[in-house]
């Protein structure tokens, strides 16, 4: 990703939205009284994130009978159904049990409820169970009484580390009910670190950011908050700085004044977000300007330096700014070993075969900075038949791997309490590519002893692909490298766009450029690292919230212009469940029959583990609902949202 082209186009929407009388009218307008933990600017409903992994592709399903019938229970037609067989008669030990077995394809933290519906409206002995093995069970709802359960249960989990579920009936007879349908409702864990990379707080640190809008609007005197305040109390757990060597004009090469984004100016930008309770990552682009997929430059200091001597220095200077950072109590609790390094970092006299052009100092002092060979990667021999070519090929590999243990080896030595991270991407949707990059970086790290303990991608959807290519990639790298941690290191979404005005998705997004539009297409990043099994991804992070595809919308004001968070921002803190409810039940009953809805549905606080129970108001049945068989449905409310009641109309016995 091109850092100079986006923060050019940052640019452009952020001057298109500062301030303005429209905006001052629309903000006073919508009667916005909000108080110190609301977000402010436009308009966004934000609800907690829920998936039902049943329709996963990785989900598959197993039975005791009727094995090929299986996948009918996950395929979300309740007219479908996998049903036991008939059990053979002779056995010495009676009828066994008949069983459905889905297999999530890995450990879930967050599994909270699991709905279960039954093939038919008729009594039916089951048992509802989850294990982490497969072969120690715990029962999540027993209906082995033959009543309870008509036609199918909900049950809430207090459980982590589930990777199966199991539908078991007891000593099946002949006729026995089966599954039509198996859903498995998974929410955000508590451990997923939700964050942005907010390098930009250095310079933003004396611009007020304010959390009540109709105070901003009335001219409110007092300086509002500072920035990593607004974010911590919107729910970000985890901030990430990037690290300049000497911070210099990309466009010039000039170095810059103050030297923002630099080692001295970042140690205290990290002092205070610690000091926020907030965990810390540190981002080293090995580069004293934008180090991305497009351009990797060395240091200036460094660029004459042969091989050994940079490969030193690449060790000894992460080591003292780490060593740094934990004197002062400021440990990371991540470090990226390089940004974006697709395509290696440290370019050096490689760059004449790589063929880049940027940033411009780069190649204006070719005789600097291309004198030495570096960590570049080259992709265009990648395949070639030419034995010259791949030995070129491999030989950079050989570069890279060793530059980039020395990193890894030093953040071990000065802070060893940091987990090191690999930052790559999906180039141009090119999973084949990344793919090659991991297994060739892996396999040399993993030989010189100097292994990385997560491996990242970036996702912005106009240069990596729709939401379930992001799906696909990160299934694809975890099954490939199960011993790693997976992270999403970079995301974003606009609120708005430039020219304002046009709601129009961006490419590969279903997402409208709207302040709910951000707030969804962030949270869909959220759910899908949430799904990966095995609770493998860490955490996702937004890049650069409050500057680009920004989160907070200007506002002029008596008092000045101000950074108003917008309503989007709330993602971060209302994508967790507070309440899991049991919000459908099923109720059986004859023609002309009573309809008998519960008084009270269980709810789960995932915080604490206890399951309570909550009073419904149901609505009331239809006239003539119940005087034929079939099913109609009745909504209730509850303190903690809607319950559907399925009532399903039997024959008289």
């Amino acid at each position: 990703m091109d850092k100079e082209v986006l923060m050019t186009h940052s640019t452009h929407r952020r001057r298109a939205l500062a301030g303005g009388t429209a905006l001052v009218v629309a903000l006073t307008t919508a009667g916005l009284a909000l108080g110190p933990s609301a977000a402010g600017y436009g308009e966004a409903v934000i609800e907690p994130v829920e998936t039902d992994l049943a329709g996963k592709d990785w989900v598959t399903a197993r039975a005791t009978s009727n094995d090929a019938d299986a996948g009918l229970a996950l395929d979300g037609d309740e007219g479908t159904a996998w049903r036991p067989a008939a059990p053979t008669s002779g056995s010495r030990h009676g009828k066994p049990d008949q069983a459905l077995t889905v297999d999530l394809g890995g450990a879930y933290d967050g599994l909270r409820k699991v709905e279960v519906v039954l093939a038919d409206a008729t009594p039916a002995r089951y048992v509802v169970e989850a294990s982490a093995d497969g072969r120690r069970w715990a029962s999540l709802a027993d209906h082995r009484d033959g009543r309870s359960g008509a036609a199918g249960t909900t049950a809430l989990v207090d459980r982590e580390g589930i990777q199966y579920l199991r539908v078991r009936f007891p000593a099946a007879r002949p006729g026995t009910n089966g599954v039509a349908e198996l859903h498995a409702y998974n929410y955000l864990r508590d451990d997923l670190k939700l964050g942005a990379d907010l390098s930009y707080a250095d310079q933003e640190r004396d611009q007020p950011y304010y959390l009540d809008a109709e105070a901003a609007l009335a001219g409110a005197p007092d300086p509002g908050p500072h920035l990593l305040d607004v974010v911590r109390d919107r729910g970000m757990e985890h901030l990430r700085l990037r690290i300049w060597n000497d911070p210099r004009s990309e466009a010039t090469g000039v170095e810059t004044e103050p030297a923002y984004q630099g080692p001295e100016r970042s140690l205290t930008v990290a002092r205070e977000i610690v000091d926020r309770d907030m965990s810390l990552g540190i981002d080293f682009h090995y580069a004293d300007s934008w180090a991305d997929p497009s351009k990797q430059p060395k240091p200036r200091a460094w660029a004459e330096l042969p091989f050994d001597e940079l490969n030193q220095e690449v060790h000894d200077s992460t080591a003292d700014y780490l060593t740094e950072l934990v004197e002062q109590g400021a440990t990371p609790a991540k470090v990226a070993v390089g940004n974006e390094v697709i395509n290696g970092f440290l370019y050096g006299s490689e760059a004449e075969i790589i063929g880049t052009t940027a940033p411009p100092y780069f190649t204006d002092e070719a005789d600097v900075y291309q004198s030495q060979p570096g960590g570049g990667l080259l992709w265009k021999y990648w395949q070639s038949e030419d034995p010259a070519e791949q030995q070129l090929y491999t030989e950079q590999w050989d570069r890279f791997g060793t530059l980039m243990a020395s990193g890894i080896r030093a953040v071990r030595e000065a802070s060893p309490e940091s987990e090191v991270e690999i930052h790559a991407i999906v180039d141009k949707g090119r999973l084949s590519k990344t793919m090659e990059f991991w297994t060739q970086l892996l396999t040399r790290l993993e030989a010189a002893d100097a292994a990385p303990d997560v491996l990242a991608l970036s996702y912005y959807p106009e240069w990596h692909g729709s939401p379930e290519a992001l799906e696909h990639n990160l299934h694809t790298i975890a099954d490939a490298f199960p011993e790693y941690a997976l992270d999403i290191a970079e995301t974003s979404y606009p609120a708005a766009s430039s020219p304002p005005g046009d709601p129009t998705p961006l490419p590969n997004s279903p997402f409208p450029v709207t302040v709910q539009g951000q707030a969804d297409a962030i949270q869909r990043v959220f759910q899908i690292a949430n799904d990966v099994p095995g609770n493998r991804v860490q955490g996702v992070l937004t890049w650069e919230p409050a500057s680009w595809d920004s989160m907070f919308t200007w506002v002029e004001t008596s008092a000045g212009t101000f950074p108003e968070a917008n309503a989007s921002l709330d993602v971060y803190r209302d994508s967790d469940v507070r309440a899991v409810l049991e919000d459908s039940v099923r109720v059986v009953t004859a023609v002309d029959g009573r309809v008998r809805l519960p008084r009270t549905v269980d709810v789960l606080s995932p915080a604490d583990g206890d399951v309570d129970g909550t009073r419904v108001t149901w609505q009331d049945v239809p006239d003539g609902a119940t005087a034929e068989p079939g099913t109609f449905t009745v909504d209730g409310t509850t303190q903690h949202g809607p319950v559907t009641a399925t009532v399903h109309v039997v024959p008289p016995r």
